[in-house]
């Protein structure tokens, strides 16, 4: 696998985005486990026609002009707040001209897809994530 600096692949994955196209790209990070295992699962990008709370999107942090993939988790006008499933803290902040695309797929190693729609459950569990992430990792780094 070869990994290329984001600024200069995200540009190319907009540009693609931007002519209709999906794109599968190979994620990095652990900032979206349990759904997403960075290195190893891969997503299918594509332009994003409505954007609702629990999307998966791919934006460009406008402070810190860095590229994150995490989940819509407040919509207030143009306003979104977004935050990695596996992040026990902290929140992004940007507006909906800051998304480059939207997750609709979720593929493991095997190709196999997996559900977007299991990620209500797992917000209503944010109060506890600490503990199922600790879990988690525990499980599956033996």
């Amino acid at each position: 696998m070869k990994i290329l600096n984001n600024d200069i692949f995200f540009p190319q994955v907009k540009s693609l985005i931007s002519e209709g196209k999906e794109v599968e790209i190979t994620p990095t990070g652990n900032s979206m486990l349990p759904f997403i295992r960075g290195g190893e699962d891969s997503v299918v990008l594509s332009a994003p026609d409505e954007l609702n709370t629990g999307d998966i999107l791919l934006a460009l942090l406008p402070r810190q002009q860095q590229y994150v993939l995490h989940r819509l988790i407040k919509k207030d006008g143009h306003n979104l707040t977004l935050r990695g499933d596996g992040n026990i803290v902290g929140e992004e902040y940007c507006t909906e001209s800051d998304i480059i695309a939207k997750v609709i797929a979720i593929k493991r190693p095997n190709g196999q897809k997996k559900h977007l729609s299991k990620a209500r459950l797992w917000q209503r569990l944010y109060p506890f994530r600490r503990y199922l992430l600790k879990i988690y990792r525990k499980v599956i780094s033996n």
